[in-house]
């Protein structure tokens, strides 16, 4: 999976928007208010951020050299994917499917989508 495809898995979650709150070089996804998602656009080979469980995210860096704890994140929730080629589509798509529901169920109920 390619950066622009990510980006495209991103805004097909319910309710979810892309800001700049650290400037225009850092694109942050939210749902709700709350950051499930970020990259770097300019970055190359492309990374992205994505909230991870804490024993799932230890079990995936073991496992892939191209995930790495998050870069600038707390290091126990997040996980950084390096977009080289070396993830299988499929993995990234459910990693960042899994980072949503995480913000999702840490909502109140009146604020879910």
């Amino acid at each position: 999976m390619d950066l622009p495809d990510a980006i495209t898995h991103f805004l097909s979650k319910p309710a979810a928007e892309e800001t700049t709150p650290f400037g225009p070089d850092v694109l942050v996804y939210k749902v709700a208010g709350k950051m499930f998602a970020l990259t770097q656009p300019d970055e190359f080979p492309a990374r992205i951020n994505l909230k991870c469980d804490p024993e799932r995210a230890l079990i995936l860096r073991d496992e892939y050299d191209s995930i790495i704890p998050g870069y600038h994140m707390n290091k126990r929730h997040w996980n950084t994917l390096v977009l080289d080629g070396s993830l299988p589509g499929k993995l990234v798509r459910e990693l960042i499917d899994h980072s949503y529901d995480l913000v999702v169920a840490s909502l109140p109920k009146s604020q879910r989508p």
